[in-house]
């Protein structure tokens, strides 16, 4: 907990108490590699808090899986819209590799809005940070060459991209492990 207390007193200068109020809250989850953290057409109940591993959400279709997000460590990850309007998710949220995460369940969080006022500044950054990440993909479908797509993600966070399969980033820049591989291949 030390490592999200850290994070929290950085972003937030969160104070003692506040920060007393808020962890009591949160409950820490290891995850394997390939857990399913909400399944599509389930209510999402929990903001999380990645203390360590990879995230992806996805919408599973008759061709397949459409991935559209990785969330990393010290970032927040949530069905959100579910979780905002408290209906059932259009998509799925799953790890890829051995996941820790400190969740706070829909409930709890409206106490800790009630009950100290970080608490506020903490759900809206959570709602900014996933809101810039939604604007920032959908920009880059709409403006970007899929080769600049693969080229932004791997500048972004070379370090864990390694981790991801091929075909989960292929799918995310919205095309085939076959012209990924060309890509790979025409810029090495």
């Amino acid at each position: 907990m030390e490592q999200i207390k850290r994070y929290f007193e950085s972003e937030f200068g969160i104070s003692p108490s506040d920060w007393e109020i808020f962890s009591s809250k949160l409950e820490r989850h290891e995850f394997p590699k390939k857990s399913t953290l909400l399944r599509l057409g389930d209510v999402e109940n929990h903001l999380s808090f990645i203390e360590k591993g990879i995230v992806r959400l996805y919408i599973p279709n008759e061709d397949g899986e459409l991935t559209f997000g990785f969330v990393f460590k010290d970032a927040f990850v949530s069905a959100y819209d579910s979780f905002l309007t408290q209906k059932p998710s259009e998509y799925v949220v799953e790890t890829i590799t051995d996941t820790v995460l400190w969740r706070l369940n829909h409930k709890d969080l409206q106490e800790v809005y009630a009950a100290s006022a970080v608490g506020n500044l903490i759900g809206r950054r959570a709602s900014e940070e996933l809101f810039l990440k939604k604007s920032k993909r959908e920009l880059s479908l709409l403006r970007e060459s899929a080769e600049q797509r693969y080229l932004n993600i791997f500048e972004e966070r070379p370090e864990l991209i390694r981790r991801i399969p091929l075909k989960y980033i292929a799918s995310y820049i919205g095309i085939t492990p076959q012209a990924l591989s060309r890509i790979r291949k025409r810029i090495s």
